[in-house]
């Protein structure tokens, strides 16, 4: 079993930038490619960004494309998504995920979840 928690969301200004972190533990001598999803109220999940063990690749939505940045630091088993330029139309709940596949922009690919932390940004 792999745990992960988020951390960082909050109540920003449209415009300003947040980071969102996520810390893993337990079984985590895997190697998981980690991605960030959101949820915004009445919609479905949308998947925003996916990193592979190495970090040597990263995808993104088309939604957040050059204005986030998803990066991971494997010896503090954590996750980070840089979030630059936020929209109101950012939030949303954010959860970070586990897979054991690399490059996987689906949620049935990811085998773990946190328990996703709220972004609100304010026009």
């Amino acid at each position: 079993q792999v745990q992960l928690v988020e951390s960082g969301g909050g109540l920003v200004q449209a415009g300003t930038s947040l980071r969102l972190s996520c810390a893993a533990s337990g079984r985590t001598s895997s190697s998981y490619a980690m991605g960030w999803f959101r949820q915004a109220p009445g919609k479905e999940r949308e998947f925003v960004a996916t990193i592979t063990w190495s970090g040597a690749y990263t995808y993104y939505g088309d939604s957040v494309k050059g204005r986030f940045t998803i990066s991971r630091d494997n010896a503090k088993k954590t996750v980070y998504l840089q979030m630059n330029n936020l929209k109101p139309e950012d939030t949303a709940v954010y959860y970070c995920a586990a897979s054991r596949m690399a490059g996987s922009t689906a949620e049935y690919m990811y085998n773990y979840w946190g328990q996703g932390t709220q972004v609100t940004v304010s026009s």
